[in-house]
């Protein structure tokens, strides 16, 4: 009950402070990149702080973060991955659904980072729009980040990899660096709990350029799988639907 109560006051202060950044920074993040960056950093820095005292969730990036132009395919479970991953890059910028563009407050900064908006319903068409926008917006180094389950996927349900991904990877020419994380064990994708333990996000090494798409994909869903089941094993998830993080 006690946890319950902290985590309702830790969401609760965590939303009221996200218009407060976004207003606060507003004057130097709408006219500057840079600002926009500043904003968001500084917004997760805050709520990873206020998740350690008020809830005991400690966030801990692993693995060798990119600084390079570099694709990004990770496994997405709850807002708090988007947040470490953001946090830990230099100048990330996501594939995200449209609706988001029309959110107060979010919708402006995701424009000004430079994230590419995407209609998950039309299939065929979303993928040669994403990546003709993908391409449109080169200009605006940076590393791309891709779900590429397409959507957040709670510990230990399955969904397949989206295409999407690998005609990215085929298409830009880059490095792809697959992203493990075990924060959905922590943070749950729905719910109010918010556990103590160690949400960890793992950059794993990079896939070079030039792999065959299907062998690509097969290796993708392996390592950040297999990566992400032994992180979640490690914060207490059990796969018959009981959790020692508590």
């Amino acid at each position: 009950m006690i946890q319950h109560i902290r985590s309702v006051l830790f969401i609760s202060q965590m939303y009221v402070a996200m218009p407060i950044f976004g207003l606060v920074f507003a004057p130097w993040a709408l006219f500057s990149r840079r600002g926009a960056f500043a904003a968001c950093k500084s917004y997760s820095r805050y709520v990873f702080w206020t998740a350690g005292w008020m809830v005991g969730m400690r966030c801990e990036v692993r693995g060798t973060v990119p600084q390079d132009e570099v694709l990004i395919a990770a496994k997405h479970q709850s807002f708090l991955d988007i947040m470490m991953i953001f946090t830990a890059l230099p100048a990330a910028k996501f594939i995200m659904k449209k609706e988001i563009l029309m959110t107060p407050i979010i919708g402006q900064y995701a424009r000004k980072l430079g994230c590419v908006p995407v209609d998950r319903g039309k299939r065929g068409a979303a993928i040669e729009k994403m990546v003709a926008d993908v391409k449109a917006g080169g200009a605006a180094p940076g590393q791309l980040i891709i779900y590429s389950q397409g959507t957040r996927v709670a510990p230990g349900a399955k969904l397949p990899y989206k295409i999407g991904t690998g005609i990215l990877y085929e298409q830009l020419g880059q490095p792809c660096v697959p992203v493990a994380t075990n924060v959905g064990v922590l943070w749950p994708k729905r719910g109010l709990l918010r556990k103590p333990g160690v949400a960890v996000v793992e950059f794993l090494p990079p896939i070079e350029p030039g792999v065959p798409r299907e062998r690509f994909m097969v290796h993708l869903e392996t390592v950040v799988e297999e990566t992400s089941d032994a992180l979640m094993a490690e914060a207490g998830f059990q796969y018959d639907g009981q959790s020692t993080a508590d």
